[in-house]
């Protein structure tokens, strides 16, 4: 078991503060790697991002998970024993490869990569988001060597986006609920904050859990169903629209760079999206977490909140 002084979590953004915020609420005192444009910044915002890390007992240290080179971040890794990734494919292609090998380099303990998303091993190579072929690679790298252990830790979507309006799924200005491929087609989704729980339980669970993919569930539901929540929970009927499979690919070739219309067609084709929720560490440890129909209801009495970002889905 690691000590508490020994996490680095890389990334202060939705999900790393929320992994922060779980890590603390657990008892440990995570350090986190920000830019130094960052920490240093006279920015009043990010000030107080800054400060408020610190008012919760994180420790800042700069660095550059996109301009450091492989060497540079072992020599920041060796340091802590477990390392966790929470920047996505915004931080740019190549990167998470990058976060494995420098994991390997420095040695550390236990690696838990950028994998807070879907079913990248179910999905397989080669799918219309390429993107995820990447974390396919991290995945290889890590199986096929035993000098560092790792965990995976699949989340499915953030709740949040099923409900943005770029997404498309849930479009409350227009009263639509749209279904990917078919209403029977489902979806697994966690919120942030229950991500940062559980992701601090995972690493501290005891027995001891390493060299494996962990699988956790705030809700799994069907765009059938889906659509029933919004109805029920906004006391009217929504309309109903599918958007096909053969639909989905044929606006994406008209577009093939368009991020959003890729994972429109990875959730529309369903396979490695979702899994019953008694397979979800949650369910196994009896940890209560959010559903869609507490998420939506939570978020009928809070201002709105920016965009999250999009399903790698973490």
């Amino acid at each position: 078991m690691p000590e508490a002084s020994e996490i680095l979590v890389l990334g202060a953004g939705e999900l790393g503060m929320a992994v922060l915020r779980g890590l603390v609420a657990r008892g440990a005192t995570p350090s986190v790697l920000l830019r130094p444009s960052t920490i240093d910044s006279r920015d009043p915002a990010k000030a107080r991002d800054v400060e408020a890390l610190r008012s919760l007992g994180v420790s800042p240290l700069p660095g550059d998970l996109a301009e450091a080179s492989e060497t540079e971040l072992a020599d920041v890794f060796r340091e802590f024993d477990t390392v966790i990734g929470c920047t996505g494919f915004s931080a740019g292609r190549g990167v998470q490869i990058k976060l494995a090998r420098a994991a390997l380099i420095a040695e550390v303990g236990r690696y838990v990569p950028w994998q807070f998303g879907v079913d990248y091993d179910a999905i397989g190579r080669g799918g219309a988001q390429d993107l995820f072929d990447e974390q396919l690679d991290v995945r290889d790298l890590l199986r096929t060597q035993s000098r560092v252990e790792w965990i995976i830790i699949s989340t499915g979507m953030f709740t949040s986006f099923l409900f943005d309006p770029s997404f498309g799924v849930v479009d409350l200005e227009n009263n639509t609920v749209r279904a990917l491929g078919s209403w029977d087609n489902a979806v697994t989704v966690t919120t942030p904050e229950d991500i940062g729980t559980l992701t601090a339980e995972i690493l501290f669970a005891k027995p001891r859990i390493a060299n494996q993919v962990v699988f956790t569930a705030g809700d799994t539901i069907s765009y059938g169903r889906l659509a029933d929540v919004v109805d029920s929970t906004l006391g009217r009927k929504v309309s109903r629209v599918v958007w096909s499979l053969p639909e989905l690919r044929e606006e994406l070739a008209r577009d093939p760079d368009n991020s959003l219309k890729k994972y429109r067609v990875v959730f529309a084709e369903g396979r490695g999206v979702s899994w019953g929720k008694d397979r979800a560490f949650n369910a196994k440890r009896g940890i209560n977490v959010m559903d869609v129909e507490q998420w939506l209801r939570a978020s009928l009495s809070r201002p709105p909140e920016p965009a999250p970002p999009l399903p790698g889905a973490g």
